[in-house]
């Protein structure tokens, strides 16, 4: 069986239509969905961008011991064991982060093509004049990353020249010149809809027409009190855009499928690694970044809970409510291939889960950040068993200093988000926006997640010095 894996970076799980979103238009993956197996509950695991890679390549829960940094050379990866297996395997990104600086995650791939200028790419040197959309301060590293990313796309004359359409149309192209290949494996990964939201205007135009205010394309990340409602609208208006850019060209990877008779051989993968905060809990963006230094906020339900869509050739379509993450995604690969289990993963097929062998795969779903910072980091995870999501860093002893290259791979000093907060716990069915902290009325509740949380770790190999200061409530 063939592979084809898309993953489309900061792609909000209720941006969907196939995940109850009535007012964004994303016709081909609500397609796809229809075909697939859906999952419902479906949680990020190791946060965010470079980290969820490697726990997609490794099937490792990798926030366990490894923060945003290259890939590290000891990992079994999913590349070279498909290889071994006699599959060719490809990789198209124009995600940044996982190709420059040696970061190296093209690794064991019999192929690979990077679309260059996504975010803070340095490819274009070009003395052009550039002009701010708004007022530098909205933006986040205005003279650095905007700055860097304005030259990189001021070429631009097209759609087909944005980066989602040239990253999904050399996906369709590789397909053309290989489909004749035995067995292959093409992993797709797009920024996009990651900000810079700067989507051709004939897609912002169907979710806020006639805006002419400040288009705050790369929001600084913080509290939403630096942007008025109407500029808060348009930013949800173009990341909405993006989302229905992305979804139109996945659709053209999906019909050169079915054009070159790939599809009834080919199993289709179609994910994200989490999402982005559009004024939910007061916040824009996915952490809080003031001048040099950086607050890893809360995982919440907009960023933890994100899209698995699952089409396997004879399969029937359907939607599944059993936690998965993406540590799960190497395993099922492997067992659609027939490949052999190189005793490293974390993670579990999910094909017992589709053929219905098995009701569930874990008793809760972990999404963290690196856990290997000091917990005076502030660094929380998120603990969910469907029903309940709890909040938890760990207890401190003292307060240290410490650096980060999350999210950008600019380094920065981190400090405590609301520093000495308690946990939180929350009922995700009676207060699915996490408003209502209940963790001292169901402390037997919180407990029992803790419990499931300490007993993962420890499950993951978690090493001593990372697990004590996370073992008391």
């Amino acid at each position: 069986m063939n592979l084809l894996i898309i993953v489309s970076d900061t792609f909000r799980r209720d941006h969907l239509g196939c995940y109850g979103n009535a007012w964004i238009k994303t016709p081909n993956i609500d397609e796809l969905a229809q075909q697939s197996i859906l999952f419902e509950n479906a949680y990020c695991g190791s946060f965010p961008t470079v980290p969820n890679r490697a726990e997609v390549f490794t099937g490792r829960y990798v926030f366990t011991y490894y923060d945003w940094s290259p890939l590290p050379r000891n990992e079994v990866v999913l590349s070279e064991v498909l290889g071994k297996a006699g599959y060719t395997t490809m990789l198209v990104a124009d995600t940044p982060h996982i190709l420059k600086d040696g970061y190296n995650f093209q690794r064991g791939f019999s192929g690979w093509d990077w679309i260059r200028g996504q975010e803070n790419d340095r490819y274009m040197t070009d003395p052009i004049e550039i002009r701010f959309p708004c007022s530098p301060e909205k933006l986040r590293s205005p003279h650095d990353t905007v700055v860097q990313y304005l030259r990189n796309v001021s070429r631009r004359t097209c759609e087909a020249d944005y980066f989602a359409p040239q990253t999904m149309a050399r996906a369709c192209d590789w397909l053309e010149r290989n489909r004749a290949i035995e067995r292959f494996m093409l992993y797709v990964d797009t920024f996009d809809p990651h900000e810079p939201w700067d989507p051709p205007r004939w897609y912002v135009d169907l979710y806020d027409p006639g805006y002419d205010g400040e288009e705050v394309i790369y929001p600084a990340y913080g509290r939403d009190d630096y942007v008025t409602r109407e500029e808060l609208k348009h930013m949800r208006a173009l990341y909405a855009a993006e989302a229905t850019m992305v979804d139109r060209w996945v659709g053209k990877v999906l019909v050169r499928l079915e054009d070159l008779g790939l599809a009834d051989d080919t199993a289709v993968i179609f994910t994200t690694d989490h999402g982005f905060y559009l004024g939910e809990h007061n916040l824009i963006g996915k952490c809080i970044i003031a001048g040099g230094t950086l607050e890893a906020t809360p995982l919440y339900s907009e960023l933890a809970r994100i899209p698995l869509l699952v089409r396997i050739p004879g399969s029937e379509p359907g939607r599944i409510q059993g936690l998965v993450q993406p540590t799960d995604i190497m395993p099922t690969i492997l067992e659609l291939a027939g490949a052999k289990d190189p005793g490293t993963m974390h993670g579990r097929s999910l094909l017992p889960l589709i053929k219905g062998e098995v009701e569930s795969l874990r008793d809760v779903a972990v999404s963290s950040w690196a856990i290997t910072q000091d917990v005076s980091s502030g660094r929380r995870s998120t603990v969910a068993d469907g029903k309940w999501a709890l909040i938890y860093g760990g207890v401190a002893e003292g307060q240290t200093t410490q650096t980060t290259s999350v999210v950008d791979s600019v380094r920065r000093s981190e400090q405590a988000y609301m520093p000495g907060k308690e946990p939180e716990l929350y009922d995700l069915e009676s207060d699915p926006g996490q408003e209502r902290n209940v963790f001292d009325a169901e402390r037997d509740i919180a407990a029992q997640l803790h419990k499931n949380y300490v007993d993962m770790l420890r499950a993951a190999g978690t090493h001593e010095r990372y697990l004590k200061p996370r073992l008391a409530l």
